[in-house]
């Protein structure tokens, strides 16, 4: 294909995107897939997604869905779900971005659990269902994220073609082990890597096998960790 070529936009770097992504008929093909699967799923999972709300507000004060812009298709700014797993601090949202480390002091007890085994991302189902997000995908990252010190989007100059196709609720990236924070910039080229490795390949059973991998995936990570 097209080598990629990176170029400057009122002084910001960007990738140049060759060829539209999505054909209209796959991108057809894969909301439909995306409500067929979200539905029953949300029936499957609505009574642990109650019990975990429960436990929340049991746990800590503060509401028990986060709410976080993200980048979404196109480059368009989404608001996406999460359990809260952070102790609510009222004013946080005027503060610097900064990714939650290992032992983020700002993190509960329950929270720890909840992004381990990756529940606190089930609301995101409702992200689905809007539109906003698909089941499988790059994962959306907040914006203005940075790693280190620099933003993560200039780390890689192919980061924007992530952005060519909905964000997903998991993907080849994450099932392959790289989730969660970027901490250095290999993790960055090694996830945007990824992710445009399943843009080329992206086809519906793709897209099946991927959610089908995803369960035995964090259940991986998580005795890898203990």
């Amino acid at each position: 294909g097209e080598p990629h070529q990176q170029e400057t936009l009122a002084d910001k770097p960007t990738a140049r995107i060759s060829g539209g992504g999505l054909t209209r008929r796959r991108a057809t093909i894969k909301r439909v897939q995306d409500l067929a699967f979200s539905l029953p799923m949300l029936a499957v999972f609505g009574p642990l997604m109650a019990v975990i709300a429960v436990l929340i507000k049991l746990d800590s004060p503060g509401p028990v869905l986060f709410r976080q812009r993200r980048e979404g298709f196109n480059n368009r700014v989404i608001t996406v779900f999460k359990f809260r797993t952070m102790r609510h601090d009222p004013n946080g949202a005027a503060g610097p971005l900064v990714q939650v480390q290992a032992n983020d002091p700002r993190v509960t007890k329950l929270g720890a659990f909840l992004r381990r085994t990756s529940l606190d991302e089930l609301p995101q189902l409702f992200n689905v269902l809007m539109g906003d997000m698909s089941l499988v995908g790059p994962r959306p990252h907040a914006v203005g994220m940075k790693t280190g010190d620099v933003t993560t989007s200039t780390i890689v100059a192919e980061y924007a073609h992530r952005h060519r196709i909905k964000p997903g609720l998991t993907g080849w990236a994450q099932i392959n082990g790289s989730r969660g924070p970027v901490e250095c910039p290999e993790e960055v080229r090694e996830r945007v890597r990824y992710d445009l490795e399943y843009m080329n390949r992206a086809s519906f059973w793709f897209d099946v096998w991927i959610m089908l991998r995803t369960v035995p995936a964090l259940l991986g990570d998580e005795l890898r960790t203990r």
